[in-house]
């Protein structure tokens, strides 16, 4: 018994795709970015570390990777030191570590993968 099979692609739908999984990461980058911002975990003093030096970095996204960044010298020892006692005044809920919740295993660790899926349906519409 002998079976042949032609298999065609269809290039355009699959650049498609891909171009609509790289606009789907950006947009739960930016997402989960508002979400930090709005939970008020960022410590908060002038406003540096939660305002204009926090910004997501989409230079990868075309690879799948996505980053948050903090621009300010000071930012990875605030964050490594949870034990720093940190001003509540403007964000009450200011810690160290600040981006674990949204880690694995954290309270929110669905929340990144829940939005990428919406937004990919929204996109593709499939």
């Amino acid at each position: 018994m002998r079976v042949n099979s032609t298999v065609k692609l269809n290039m355009a739908a699959i650049n498609r795709l891909t171009k609509a999984q790289v606009q789907a990461l950006e947009m739960t980058t930016e997402a989960v970015h508002t979400e930090v911002v709005q939970a008020q975990v960022v410590p908060f003093d002038q406003g540096t570390l939660q305002g204009e030096a926090f910004a997501a970095d989409y230079a990868d996204a075309s690879r799948g990777r996505t980053s948050l960044v903090h621009s300010t010298p000071y930012a990875r020892r605030v964050y490594f030191h949870p034990e720093y006692k940190f001003q509540t005044s403007t964000n009450p809920n200011a810690k160290g570590e600040w981006f674990e919740d949204w880690m694995p295993d954290g309270k929110h660790a669905d929340f990144a993968p829940d939005a990428f899926k919406k937004f990919y349906k929204r996109i593709t519409g499939v």
